[in-house]
Protein backbone atom coordinates (compact mmCIF):
# COMPACT_ATOMS: atom_id res chain seq x y z
CA UNK A 1 0.00 0.00 0.00
CA UNK A 2 0.80 3.70 -0.67
CA UNK A 3 0.19 5.29 2.83
CA UNK A 4 0.01 9.29 3.90
CA UNK A 5 0.72 9.42 7.31
CA UNK A 6 0.43 13.03 9.20
CA UNK A 7 0.80 14.09 13.07
CA UNK A 8 2.52 16.52 15.15
CA UNK A 9 6.52 15.79 13.83
CA UNK A 10 7.45 17.36 17.61
CA UNK A 11 8.31 15.71 20.88
CA UNK A 12 5.28 14.00 22.02
CA UNK A 13 3.55 10.38 22.10
CA UNK A 14 1.57 11.02 19.32
CA UNK A 15 4.24 12.00 17.00
CA UNK A 16 6.41 9.28 18.25
CA UNK A 17 3.85 6.69 17.54
CA UNK A 18 2.95 8.14 14.08
CA UNK A 19 6.67 8.36 12.96
CA UNK A 20 7.81 4.84 13.93
CA UNK A 21 4.32 3.24 12.58
CA UNK A 22 5.56 4.49 9.51
CA UNK A 23 9.16 3.04 9.58
CA UNK A 24 7.30 0.02 10.42
CA UNK A 25 4.86 0.05 7.98
CA UNK A 26 7.95 0.49 5.46
CA UNK A 27 9.92 -2.23 6.73
CA UNK A 28 7.01 -4.09 5.69
CA UNK A 29 6.86 -3.29 2.05
CA UNK A 30 4.59 -0.39 2.44
CA UNK A 31 5.73 3.10 0.66
CA UNK A 32 5.39 5.72 3.42
CA UNK A 33 4.67 9.55 2.71
CA UNK A 34 5.17 11.86 6.14
CA UNK A 35 2.94 14.87 5.14
CA UNK A 36 3.91 17.68 7.87
CA UNK A 37 5.53 21.09 8.45
CA UNK A 38 9.14 19.92 9.66
CA UNK A 39 10.96 15.99 9.63
CA UNK A 40 9.51 14.09 12.08
CA UNK A 41 12.43 14.55 14.93
CA UNK A 42 12.50 10.57 15.24
CA UNK A 43 12.46 10.01 11.57
CA UNK A 44 16.13 10.90 11.09
CA UNK A 45 16.82 10.53 7.90
CA UNK A 46 14.81 9.07 5.02
CA UNK A 47 15.21 5.59 3.66
CA UNK A 48 13.76 3.03 1.38
CA UNK A 49 9.92 3.21 1.38
CA UNK A 50 10.17 6.43 2.78
CA UNK A 51 9.43 10.12 1.55
CA UNK A 52 8.74 13.65 3.56
CA UNK A 53 6.55 16.40 2.31
CA UNK A 54 6.97 19.75 3.71
CA UNK A 55 3.77 21.41 4.02
CA UNK A 56 4.15 25.13 3.95
CA UNK A 57 2.51 27.50 5.71
CA UNK A 58 2.19 31.16 3.74
CA UNK A 59 1.74 34.13 4.97
CA UNK A 60 -0.37 36.70 3.20
CA UNK A 61 -1.40 40.39 4.93
CA UNK A 62 -4.30 39.25 4.17
CA UNK A 63 -4.50 36.68 6.61
CA UNK A 64 -3.80 37.84 10.80
CA UNK A 65 -2.73 34.25 11.67
CA UNK A 66 -1.10 31.67 8.67
CA UNK A 67 -3.89 29.57 8.12
CA UNK A 68 -2.28 25.78 8.39
CA UNK A 69 -5.20 23.72 8.30
CA UNK A 70 -5.83 24.72 4.49
CA UNK A 71 -1.96 24.81 3.67
CA UNK A 72 -2.12 20.67 4.72
CA UNK A 73 -5.63 20.08 2.96
CA UNK A 74 -3.96 21.52 -0.09
CA UNK A 75 -0.83 19.57 0.58
CA UNK A 76 -2.80 15.73 1.24
CA UNK A 77 -4.41 16.99 -1.90
CA UNK A 78 -1.12 17.01 -3.87
CA UNK A 79 0.57 14.34 -2.74
CA UNK A 80 -2.43 11.80 -3.17
CA UNK A 81 -2.94 12.64 -6.36
CA UNK A 82 0.47 12.53 -7.75
CA UNK A 83 1.96 10.04 -5.79
CA UNK A 84 -1.25 8.02 -5.83
CA UNK A 85 -1.61 6.72 -2.34
CA UNK A 86 -3.84 4.69 -1.46
CA UNK A 87 -5.10 5.85 1.96
CA UNK A 88 -4.62 8.76 4.54
CA UNK A 89 -3.60 8.16 7.59
CA UNK A 90 -3.75 11.06 9.80
CA UNK A 91 -2.87 11.28 13.73
CA UNK A 92 -4.82 13.67 15.77
CA UNK A 93 -8.98 14.67 14.77
CA UNK A 94 -7.91 18.65 14.53
CA UNK A 95 -7.05 20.25 12.34
CA UNK A 96 -5.75 16.62 11.10
CA UNK A 97 -8.61 15.00 10.39
CA UNK A 98 -10.34 17.85 9.40
CA UNK A 99 -8.09 18.68 6.41
CA UNK A 100 -7.72 15.10 5.38
CA UNK A 101 -11.67 14.70 4.96
CA UNK A 102 -11.87 18.11 2.86
CA UNK A 103 -8.90 16.62 0.78
CA UNK A 104 -10.90 13.13 0.35
CA UNK A 105 -13.70 15.86 -1.06
CA UNK A 106 -11.71 17.69 -2.83
CA UNK A 107 -9.92 14.85 -4.81
CA UNK A 108 -13.54 12.96 -5.09
CA UNK A 109 -14.61 15.45 -7.57
CA UNK A 110 -11.85 15.19 -9.65
CA UNK A 111 -12.25 11.25 -9.52
CA UNK A 112 -10.35 9.89 -6.67
CA UNK A 113 -11.24 7.94 -4.27
CA UNK A 114 -8.69 7.84 -1.14
CA UNK A 115 -10.20 7.21 2.29
CA UNK A 116 -9.04 8.57 5.38
CA UNK A 117 -8.34 6.72 9.00
CA UNK A 118 -8.15 8.76 11.78
CA UNK A 119 -6.24 8.18 15.14
CA UNK A 120 -7.14 9.61 18.71
CA UNK A 121 -4.45 9.83 20.99
CA UNK A 122 -6.00 11.49 23.52
CA UNK A 123 -5.37 15.56 24.19
CA UNK A 124 -7.30 16.04 21.02
CA UNK A 125 -10.16 14.79 22.86
CA UNK A 126 -9.42 15.57 26.14
CA UNK A 127 -8.14 18.83 26.31
CA UNK A 128 -9.87 20.07 23.04
CA UNK A 129 -13.00 18.08 23.68
CA UNK A 130 -13.10 20.90 26.88
CA UNK A 131 -13.13 23.78 24.79
CA UNK A 132 -17.16 23.73 22.93
CA UNK A 133 -16.13 25.85 20.34
CA UNK A 134 -14.11 22.89 18.41
CA UNK A 135 -16.67 20.18 19.43
CA UNK A 136 -18.94 20.69 16.16
CA UNK A 137 -15.66 20.13 14.25
CA UNK A 138 -14.01 17.39 16.28
CA UNK A 139 -17.17 15.38 15.86
CA UNK A 140 -17.74 16.08 12.13
CA UNK A 141 -14.22 14.86 11.56
CA UNK A 142 -14.29 12.00 13.69
CA UNK A 143 -18.02 10.97 11.89
CA UNK A 144 -16.49 11.45 8.43
CA UNK A 145 -13.38 9.79 8.57
CA UNK A 146 -13.40 6.17 7.07
CA UNK A 147 -12.19 4.56 9.82
CA UNK A 148 -11.04 5.69 13.68
CA UNK A 149 -9.04 4.20 16.28
CA UNK A 150 -7.71 4.91 19.71
CA UNK A 151 -4.70 4.22 21.76
CA UNK A 152 -6.95 2.72 24.67
CA UNK A 153 -10.38 1.75 25.87
CA UNK A 154 -10.75 4.92 28.00
CA UNK A 155 -9.88 6.82 25.27
CA UNK A 156 -12.53 5.54 23.36
CA UNK A 157 -15.09 6.14 25.59
CA UNK A 158 -14.09 9.34 26.28
CA UNK A 159 -14.87 10.25 23.36
CA UNK A 160 -18.29 9.28 22.48
CA UNK A 161 -18.81 10.55 26.06
CA UNK A 162 -17.46 14.03 25.30
CA UNK A 163 -18.54 14.24 21.61
CA UNK A 164 -21.70 12.96 19.33
CA UNK A 165 -20.12 10.27 17.70
CA UNK A 166 -22.33 7.86 15.38
CA UNK A 167 -19.32 5.31 14.29
CA UNK A 168 -17.62 2.51 15.66
CA UNK A 169 -13.97 3.45 16.81
CA UNK A 170 -11.67 0.34 16.84
CA UNK A 171 -8.68 0.59 19.82
CA UNK A 172 -5.80 -0.52 18.90
CA UNK A 173 -2.79 0.24 21.70
CA UNK A 174 0.40 1.90 21.08
CA UNK A 175 3.34 -0.48 20.59
CA UNK A 176 7.25 -0.44 21.21
CA UNK A 177 10.20 -1.92 19.15
CA UNK A 178 11.32 -4.03 21.55
CA UNK A 179 14.76 -4.45 19.30
CA UNK A 180 15.26 -1.01 19.93
CA UNK A 181 14.14 -0.31 23.63
CA UNK A 182 15.43 -3.07 26.18
CA UNK A 183 17.91 -2.81 29.30
CA UNK A 184 21.78 -2.23 27.92
CA UNK A 185 24.50 -2.44 29.77
CA UNK A 186 25.22 0.32 31.02
CA UNK A 187 26.69 -0.16 34.17
CA UNK A 188 29.71 2.10 33.98
CA UNK A 189 27.23 5.37 33.55
CA UNK A 190 25.27 3.90 36.43
CA UNK A 191 28.44 3.70 38.56
CA UNK A 192 29.73 7.31 37.77
CA UNK A 193 25.93 8.54 38.83
CA UNK A 194 25.72 5.79 41.79
CA UNK A 195 29.05 5.86 43.56
CA UNK A 196 27.56 4.35 46.52
CA UNK A 197 25.36 1.86 44.74
CA UNK A 198 22.35 3.94 44.67
CA UNK A 199 18.90 2.98 42.98
CA UNK A 200 17.94 5.32 40.49
CA UNK A 201 14.42 6.86 39.60
CA UNK A 202 13.32 8.28 36.33
CA UNK A 203 10.82 10.44 35.23
CA UNK A 204 10.44 11.20 31.59
CA UNK A 205 7.80 13.72 30.58
CA UNK A 206 6.76 17.51 28.61
CA UNK A 207 6.77 18.71 31.89
CA UNK A 208 3.28 20.57 31.59
CA UNK A 209 1.43 20.99 34.92
CA UNK A 210 -0.57 17.30 33.80
CA UNK A 211 2.77 15.07 34.37
CA UNK A 212 2.77 16.87 37.87
CA UNK A 213 6.64 16.93 37.89
CA UNK A 214 6.95 18.01 41.77
CA UNK A 215 5.20 15.08 42.86
CA UNK A 216 8.47 13.15 41.85
CA UNK A 217 10.42 15.73 43.43
CA UNK A 218 8.26 14.87 46.61
CA UNK A 219 8.62 11.11 46.40
CA UNK A 220 12.52 11.66 45.89
CA UNK A 221 12.52 13.68 49.08
CA UNK A 222 10.76 11.24 50.85
CA UNK A 223 12.91 8.46 50.47
CA UNK A 224 16.01 10.53 50.76
CA UNK A 225 14.68 11.41 54.36
CA UNK A 226 14.01 7.83 55.46
CA UNK A 227 17.54 7.21 54.36
CA UNK A 228 17.14 5.63 51.63
CA UNK A 229 20.31 5.70 48.85
CA UNK A 230 18.69 7.15 45.66
CA UNK A 231 19.78 9.54 42.58
CA UNK A 232 16.93 10.96 40.00
CA UNK A 233 16.74 11.65 36.67
CA UNK A 234 14.48 13.86 34.99
CA UNK A 235 14.54 13.69 31.35
CA UNK A 236 12.30 16.03 29.30
CA UNK A 237 11.58 19.74 29.08
CA UNK A 238 8.24 21.91 29.61
CA UNK A 239 6.55 25.17 31.32
CA UNK A 240 7.05 23.53 34.89
CA UNK A 241 10.54 22.15 34.45
CA UNK A 242 11.90 25.50 36.54
CA UNK A 243 9.46 24.64 39.57
CA UNK A 244 10.81 21.21 39.99
CA UNK A 245 14.21 22.70 39.71
CA UNK A 246 13.41 25.70 42.45
CA UNK A 247 11.53 22.78 44.66
CA UNK A 248 14.62 20.68 44.62
CA UNK A 249 16.73 23.12 45.89
CA UNK A 250 14.11 24.20 48.33
CA UNK A 251 14.09 20.72 49.64
CA UNK A 252 17.33 20.60 49.88
CA UNK A 253 17.80 17.25 47.17
CA UNK A 254 18.96 19.16 43.99
CA UNK A 255 22.76 17.68 44.40
CA UNK A 256 21.06 14.48 43.88
CA UNK A 257 18.88 15.04 40.97
CA UNK A 258 20.08 16.00 37.51
CA UNK A 259 17.60 17.52 34.93
CA UNK A 260 18.95 16.15 31.56
CA UNK A 261 16.46 18.12 28.98
CA UNK A 262 15.48 16.80 26.25
CA UNK A 263 17.19 13.40 25.36
CA UNK A 264 17.91 10.67 22.41
CA UNK A 265 18.29 7.76 22.65
CA UNK A 266 16.38 7.68 26.10
CA UNK A 267 16.69 4.33 26.11
CA UNK A 268 20.29 4.33 26.82
CA UNK A 269 18.89 6.28 30.52
CA UNK A 270 16.12 3.55 30.99
CA UNK A 271 18.87 0.96 30.67
CA UNK A 272 20.26 2.25 34.35
CA UNK A 273 16.77 2.61 36.15
CA UNK A 274 15.20 1.16 39.08
CA UNK A 275 11.67 2.59 38.93
CA UNK A 276 10.19 5.22 36.36
CA UNK A 277 7.67 7.84 37.97
CA UNK A 278 4.52 8.47 36.07
CA UNK A 279 2.03 10.68 38.71
CA UNK A 280 0.24 12.38 35.96
CA UNK A 281 -3.35 13.62 36.22
CA UNK A 282 -4.17 11.77 33.46
CA UNK A 283 -2.76 9.60 30.58
CA UNK A 284 -4.56 7.63 27.23
CA UNK A 285 -2.19 5.46 27.32
CA UNK A 286 1.38 5.93 29.02
CA UNK A 287 3.99 5.75 25.86
CA UNK A 288 7.00 6.55 28.31
CA UNK A 289 6.00 4.15 30.39
CA UNK A 290 5.82 1.20 28.41
CA UNK A 291 9.38 2.73 26.85
CA UNK A 292 10.69 2.44 30.59
CA UNK A 293 8.85 -1.78 31.07
CA UNK A 294 10.61 -2.26 27.62
CA UNK A 295 13.90 -1.44 29.01
CA UNK A 296 12.54 -3.69 32.15
CA UNK A 297 12.15 -1.17 34.72
CA UNK A 298 8.42 -1.59 37.00
CA UNK A 299 6.91 1.69 37.11
CA UNK A 300 4.85 3.62 39.86
CA UNK A 301 2.31 5.49 38.45
CA UNK A 302 -1.40 7.10 38.72
CA UNK A 303 -4.43 4.83 38.56
CA UNK A 304 -6.15 6.96 35.82
CA UNK A 305 -6.96 7.11 31.91
CA UNK A 306 -4.61 4.39 30.61
CA UNK A 307 -2.71 3.49 32.59
CA UNK A 308 -4.03 0.53 33.99
CA UNK A 309 -4.81 -0.99 30.73
CA UNK A 310 -0.71 -1.08 30.57
CA UNK A 311 0.55 -1.59 33.87
CA UNK A 312 -0.37 -4.63 35.58
CA UNK A 313 -0.59 -4.04 39.42
CA UNK A 314 1.66 -6.26 41.55
CA UNK A 315 3.42 -7.28 38.47
CA UNK A 316 4.99 -5.15 35.88
CA UNK A 317 4.60 -2.04 38.81
CA UNK A 318 2.02 -0.04 40.48
CA UNK A 319 -1.08 1.72 40.28
CA UNK A 320 -1.47 4.53 43.23
CA UNK A 321 -4.41 7.22 43.79
CA UNK A 322 -3.34 10.47 41.94
CA UNK A 323 -1.62 12.77 44.23
CA UNK A 324 -1.39 10.25 47.31
CA UNK A 325 2.39 11.28 47.85
CA UNK A 326 2.73 8.34 50.62
CA UNK A 327 1.42 5.66 48.35
CA UNK A 328 4.11 6.53 45.59
CA UNK A 329 6.60 6.62 48.03
CA UNK A 330 5.41 3.16 49.74
CA UNK A 331 5.25 1.53 46.55
CA UNK A 332 8.54 2.87 45.28
CA UNK A 333 10.15 1.83 48.47
CA UNK A 334 8.96 -1.72 48.13
CA UNK A 335 10.11 -2.27 44.55
CA UNK A 336 13.70 -1.10 45.58
CA UNK A 337 14.46 -2.41 49.32
CA UNK A 338 14.06 -5.80 47.98
CA UNK A 339 16.83 -7.27 44.76
CA UNK A 340 14.40 -10.42 44.62
CA UNK A 341 11.07 -8.00 44.09
CA UNK A 342 12.94 -5.80 41.56
CA UNK A 343 14.40 -8.66 39.54
CA UNK A 344 10.63 -10.18 39.46
CA UNK A 345 9.14 -6.66 38.44
CA UNK A 346 11.52 -5.79 36.13
CA UNK A 347 11.31 -9.39 34.16
CA UNK A 348 7.56 -9.05 34.27
CA UNK A 349 7.52 -4.89 32.96
CA UNK A 350 9.75 -6.37 29.94
CA UNK A 351 7.58 -9.37 29.43
CA UNK A 352 4.52 -7.45 29.04
CA UNK A 353 6.09 -4.64 26.64
CA UNK A 354 7.23 -7.79 24.58
CA UNK A 355 4.25 -9.99 24.79
CA UNK A 356 1.53 -7.55 24.24
CA UNK A 357 2.65 -4.59 23.08
CA UNK A 358 5.62 -5.20 20.26
CA UNK A 359 5.80 -3.02 17.39
CA UNK A 360 5.42 -6.86 15.61
CA UNK A 361 2.12 -7.34 17.39
CA UNK A 362 0.57 -4.34 17.17
CA UNK A 363 1.45 -3.18 13.62
CA UNK A 364 -0.63 -5.75 11.76
CA UNK A 365 -3.69 -4.85 13.24
CA UNK A 366 -3.52 -1.53 11.70
CA UNK A 367 -2.62 -3.59 8.49
CA UNK A 368 -5.89 -5.72 8.67
CA UNK A 369 -7.76 -2.20 9.58
CA UNK A 370 -6.35 -0.19 6.68
CA UNK A 371 -7.25 -3.92 4.54
CA UNK A 372 -10.87 -3.33 6.34
CA UNK A 373 -11.38 0.50 5.66
CA UNK A 374 -10.48 0.01 1.97
CA UNK A 375 -13.07 -2.54 1.48
CA UNK A 376 -15.44 -0.92 2.67
CA UNK A 377 -14.75 2.34 0.82
CA UNK A 378 -14.31 -0.22 -2.27
CA UNK A 379 -18.37 -1.63 -1.03
CA UNK A 380 -19.37 2.08 -0.33
CA UNK A 381 -18.60 2.69 -3.94
CA UNK A 382 -20.03 -0.33 -5.53
CA UNK A 383 -23.31 0.04 -3.42
CA UNK A 384 -23.26 3.91 -4.94
CA UNK A 385 -22.63 3.19 -8.08
CA UNK A 386 -25.60 0.60 -8.56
Amino acid sequence: MKIGITCYPVFGGSGVVATELGIALAERGHQIHFIAYSMPFRLGTLSENIYYHEVDVNTYPLFEYPNYSLNLTSKMVDVAKYEHLDILHVHYAIPHATSAVLAREILAREGIKIPVVTTLHGTDITIVGKDPSFSPVVSYSINESNGVTAVSDYLRQETYDRFEIVRDIEVIPNFIDTRRFYRQNKQHFKRALCPNDEKVLVHVSNFRPVKRANDVIHVFERLRSRGVGVKMLLVGDGPDRANAEHLARELGVYDDIRFLGKQQPVEEILSIADVFLMPSETETFGLAALEAMACGVPVVASNVGGLPELIEEGQSGFLCTLGDLDAFTERTLQIISDEATLERMSASARSRAENDFDVNRVVPRYESYYETVLAGESARLTTAVE
